[in-house]
Parts: C-alpha cells; sequence; structure tokens
C-alpha cells in the first residue's frame, strides 16, 4: 500500500503531533501547524489522532494512489479533485487504485491535511514522524517531499477495514457490479463484522446511542454536518460522480462547520491570549495597540514563526533578559518592535521579552492565516484559557466518538 507523489506542490511534508520530550536536549517539536485539522482527518480515516499524515502548504501536490485507499482531507481548501470531480472533504473518501488526486487554486487556509487510513509509515525519530526541515530529520529523509517519491501505508485499523468494505461494494456496484465477493473480502482482509461490532460496542446500540446524544438528530447535525440527514444509515453518492464513471466515493455525512474551531474561517480572525511574563514592561500605548487594531502576517513567516507587521510595540524601557522556555504561541518582541508569534518549529528557548501568550484552543485559527492576512487579538484570563482549552478537548472527545458511530454504520 504506497502512495506516489507526481507533484509535489508548493510546501508539502510528512507530520503528525510533534516531536515531545527532547527540548531539555535542545530538539524542537515540530509537528502539525493545525492539530485540529490533523487530528480529524485522522479520526476520519480510522487512524490513532496522531497518525503521520500529509501537511501541505498554499498549493498542493498531485497524487497517485497505489491500490484503493480511504483517505481524509481537512483544514485548507486546495480545490481537490480528481479527473476533475471534486473530492469533498471533512469526510472519508474512498478513492479508487491509481486514480491521480490533484490540488488546485487555494480557495481558503494556508495548511490542509490529507490522512490515509494506516498512516504515513517512516521511521520514527525521537518518537515521532515529523519532518523538520533545518535540521533534515524526521519526515521522509528529513525533507519537502518531491515527485517520484513513493511512501508506504501502515496497517489499517479495523474500524476503517469495515468501512472501506462498505464503500468498495458501493463503488463496485457504480461501476457495474461485484464479479467477486471473496476477492473483495480478501483485499480488505476483513471477514468477520461480528468480531468488528463487539470491538467497538455496536452489540448495544440503544446504549451507544444514549451517550453521544444520536437519538436527537436535530442536536447531532449541529455537530456533524449532514447533506441529507434522512441518509443516515446509507452512504449517499455526490452530486457529480456518475455511474460508471466514479473515481472515489464519499458520504454525505461530514464534519460540519460548527464542530470546527471558533472563527476557523474567520477573515481576519481575533485569537486570545494571555498576559505573557514581560507583559507588564510594555508602554500602556502598545498595550492598547495589541488589542485595538489588527496585525498583518509578513511573507518572511514560516513554520518557525509568524511575524507582525502593525504600530510597533515597545518597552518603557529596555530589559536584560536570560533565554528561556517559549511554546507554541508565545508573542515574543524584539527591539524593532514588530512581534514574532513562535510556532509549530519554533525554537526551544528565546530572549526577546514575551508579551503574550495565544491560548492553545486558537492555534489551528492562528494556522490557517496565511501571509498578507491579518489577525486581531483579544486578552482572556488564564481560567478562561482553560476552560477553552477543556471545552475544545471535551468537544474533540464528542467529535470523535461520532465519527466511529458513523464509520462502523454508514
Amino acid at each position: 500500500m504506497s502512495l506516489e507523489i507526481i507533484k509535489p506542490g508548493l510546501l508539502t511534508t510528512i507530520q503528525d503531533r510533534g516531536r515531545f520530550g527532547y527540548q531539555l536536549q535542545g530538539v524542537i517539536v515540530s509537528g502539525a501547524m493545525d492539530s485540529f485539522a490533523l487530528r480529524t482527518a485522522n479520526v476520519l480515516t480510522g487512524n490513532d489522532q496522531g497518525a503521520a499524515a500529509l501537511e501541505m502548504t498554499m498549493r498542493g501536490p498531485a497524487i497517485r494512489f497505489e491500490i484503493d485507499t480511504l483517505i481524509a482531507i481537512c483544514g485548507g481548501d486546495f480545490s481537490p479533485s480528481i479527473r476533475g470531480q471534486r473530492v469533498p472533504m471533512w469526510r472519508p473518501v474512498l478513492i479508487r487504485a491509481q486514480e491521480v488526486l490533484e490540488f488546485g487554486p487555494c480557495v481558503w487556509g494556508a495548511r490542509a491535511y490529507l490522512a490515509v487510513a494506516g498512516g504515513i509509515d517512516v521511521p520514527l525519530v525521537m518518537q515521532s514522524r515529523s519532518t523538520y526541515l533545518r535540521a533534515g530529520v524526521g519526515g521522509h529523509e528529513g525533507r519537502a517531499l518531491k515527485a517520484g517519491d513513493v511512501l508506504r501505508f501502515g496497517a489499517i485499523s479495523d474500524v476503517a477495514a469495515a468501512y472501506m468494505r462498505r464503500s468498495r461494494v458501493r463503488l463496485l456496484d457504480e461501476l457495474g457490479g461485484i464479479n467477486d465477493q471473496r476477492e473483495l473480502d480478501g483485499h480488505i482482509d476483513l471477514d468477520d463484522l461480528s468480531k468488528l461490532d463487539g470491538q467497538i460496542g455496536l452489540d448495544d446500540h440503544s446504549e451507544l446511542d444514549g451517550q453521544i446524544g444520536l437519538d436527537d438528530h436535530s442536536k447531532l447535525d449541529k455537530r456533524i454536518g449532514l447533506d441529507h440527514p434522512n441518509e443516515f444509515n446509507r452512504p449517499t453518492m455526490l452530486s457529480g460522480q456518475s455511474k460508471g464513471n466514479t473515481p472515489f466515493v464519499a458520504p454525505s455525512w461530514f464534519v460540519g462547520y460548527t464542530s470546527r474551531p471558533v472563527a476557523y474561517e474567520a477573515k481576519e480572525p481575533i485569537v486570545r491570549f494571555v498576559k505573557g511574563r514581560e507583559y507588564n514592561c510594555f508602554t500602556e500605548d502598545s498595550k492598547t495597540y495589541l488589542t485595538s487594531q489588527p496585525f498583518r502576517i509578513s511573507p518572511h513567516s514560516d513554520r518557525m514563526g509568524y511575524r507582525l507587521q502593525g504600530e510597533a510595540l515597545h518597552l518603557i524601557e529596555p530589559v536584560e533578559l536570560i533565554s528561556e522556555a517559549v511554546s507554541f504561541g508565545t508573542v515574543q518582541v524584539p527591539p524593532e518592535g514588530n512581534p514574532i508569534i513562535l510556532m509549530a518549529d519554533r525554537q526551544t528557548v528565546g530572549g526577546y521579552p514575551k508579551m503574550a501568550q495565544i491560548v492553545s484552543a486558537d492555534l489551528p485559527v492562528l494556522a490557517q492565516v496565511k501571509p498578507g492576512e491579518s489577525v486581531r487579538f483579544a486578552e482572556i484570563t488564564f481560567e478562561q484559557a482553560e476552560q477553552l482549552y477543556m471545552d475544545a478537548e471535551f468537544s474533540f472527545m464528542h467529535l470523535v466518538n461520532m465519527i466511529g458511530l458513523y464509520l462502523a454504520k454508514s
């Protein structure tokens, strides 16, 4: 099981949730810029949330799949298509063998994530498969992907295998029927659905429905968008897919807008922060500027940090600081006054005054703002930031449960 990169796109790398536990040795965390999109794409393909996937920046690649492959694309909209037919995002998609997935113009966002069932199987380096470009560590040969690269998949989960089996039946039916059911079963190595049901608790649907609120479809619709709520138990072919000309099959259900982070697709989004350690070292005018004006993302921004352009921020008086630990979302202010937000490939320590710390719940929002676009900032308390984090994680756990049920039933 593998895929081949036909065209590499602007910047396509392999990322998981990051390389944690080595900052004391000076090794950066790295990992996906938009962890929400990465985790969601993995869950939609039956993977662990942190499985390795492709992170595409601004413009995606062209990819050929060796065999029938279950994928999910989440995050920025780069107009994915196969043979001119739009490939839907935020849902599982079964792609036929030898089809080529292409990405076109960037409609929205800065980064998209492509997960495949089983995850991208590259060697672990310090417990992570993430690519750190500056050091040439991890991913595929420590570099961005290029044409001709072939990437293998890991072992797919039982949930993904069962979903692929049912989707493939529909796909073959669209192409003229199934000639050999035994061949189909052998292809995905699942001939005992009762075993699967036992593993995920579908032997008692009433209990499961009660846990995640499926007895109330109107409530469910607010969490997972449904094109056709009445088709709850039956995946439908999307518009544009015709009998005998179906390069992929996808269900009508998808992860809806209300399940995504607040302001995820907003123009000039507001990201929330708590005061940094040196916040009170800045002038009152600078504190006011931070929350009253937009800041533009500079073209000199990358996975290491976003450089911001706006009213310059200044200290009351110069301070001498010892470098200390920084994290994803730390806002440092160099002497010239233009803030820098540290991102996924940030250094392990920093010595500039730290004016703010972007809250974890809003980091996926920030990751989707591209150079030339602007953001605004709003201050909240530590208690509010902690509550936002817990709410976001609880909401994601709920989403995971619902996706698992949909994969099992649709």
